[in-house]
């Protein structure tokens, strides 16, 4: 057996943007990947407050794995929230090929599936005004593949702690996207609203977000827990990466339906659907568009293939 791949943050930056990995992720799907028959994640909770993640999937001629852990008191001793490792298997032979930072991992196939869903519900043909929730890794990785997907207008950056988001309203300022902190209020003018924060309550009310406007929501994968409220999602046309996922761990949903507000039905189409152009998007501009995602297993392995073709691992004999 040849010698397992390791590939560490800055590797993997360097091998692939967020762009290839939105086509990386299209491309699975086009392929035949069904994420309804996808297995679901194993939580275990930890001392201490955390929480060990273990998503395996398997597609064509890959499998891979990622355990992960959520340690939500590690930003205060000066560490990353989420940690982790992904093994990459030969899908024939089940043999291990690739070791990857599964930080690192996460931190580019979350914004990864969100600018897919963007490329096919925001409004086409003009620069976007972005408001964007959170100052934190995922916050800057996803104004990173927001810009280089679309144009955007302006950004406004709305986070708990006004010191990191001046810093992001400076990082996208020094890349020429025009930016500023601000309040909740300013979803009220945006073509786009992205939330990537780890809060448990509605971040901003839902009756402001104009028709047509794009929202997307990935902060959490627990059913208690929401970044949108009820207003919103009653109003809008809702695409989820799966029914099945969705339904079991996405609060922004399940609080409204406990509550009565909707159905279990009220899920307009799935990403697989808008890749495939079984549920053409961008939708009506009579109400907003609302993408919420909770992060699934075969993300992380089409992401984890596309960086380990792009070494050219593959190809040597």
């Amino acid at each position: 057996m040849k010698d397992l791949l390791r590939l560490d943050a800055e590797e993997m930056a360097a091998l692939l943007g967020p762009v290839a990995a939105a086509d990386a992720l299209a491309g699975m799907l086009r392929d035949g990947l069904d994420p309804e028959s996808c297995p679901q994640r194993t939580s275990l909770p930890v001392a201490g407050g955390g929480e060990l993640l273990v998503m395996p999937a398997a597609s064509g001629a890959w499998a891979g794995v990622k355990v992960a852990g959520v340690a939500p008191g590690n930003p205060a001793r000066g560490l990353p929230r989420i940690t982790g490792s992904y093994l990459l298997l030969d899908g024939a032979t089940l043999q291990p090929v690739a070791l990857l930072d599964g930080a690192a991992l996460t931190a580019l196939r979350t914004p990864a599936v969100s600018a897919l869903a963007v490329r096919h519900l925001a409004p086409p043909g003009r620069p976007l005004r972005l408001v964007l929730f959170g100052s934190g890794p995922q916050a800057y990785g996803h104004l990173d593949a927001l810009h280089a997907e679309r144009d955007l207008a302006e950004t406004v950056v709305v986070g708990r702690s006004r010191a990191g988001a001046d810093r992001l309203a400076r990082y996208a300022a020094a890349r020429g996207i025009p930016a500023r902190t601000g309040t909740a209020a300013d979803v009220a003018g945006a073509d786009l609203v992205v939330c990537c924060t780890t809060a448990r309550e509605p971040l901003f009310d839902g009756g402001l977000v104009a028709d047509g406007a794009t929202v997307v929501a990935v902060g959490s994968h627990e059913p208690d827990a929401r970044e949108t409220d009820t207003a919103l999602v009653r109003r809008s046309a809702v695409y989820v990466e799966s029914r099945a996922a969705a339904l079991r761990e996405a609060g922004d949903l399940l609080v409204p339906e406990a509550e009565g507000a909707i159905g279990a039905g009220h899920i307009t189409g799935t990403l697989a659907d808008l890749v495939a152009g079984r549920q053409p998007g961008p939708g009506p501009a009579t109400c907003p568009q609302l993408f919420k995602s909770v992060g699934m297993a075969w993300e992380d392995l089409a992401v984890a293939v596309a960086l380990y073709l792009a070494t050219g691992a593959d190809s040597e004999t």
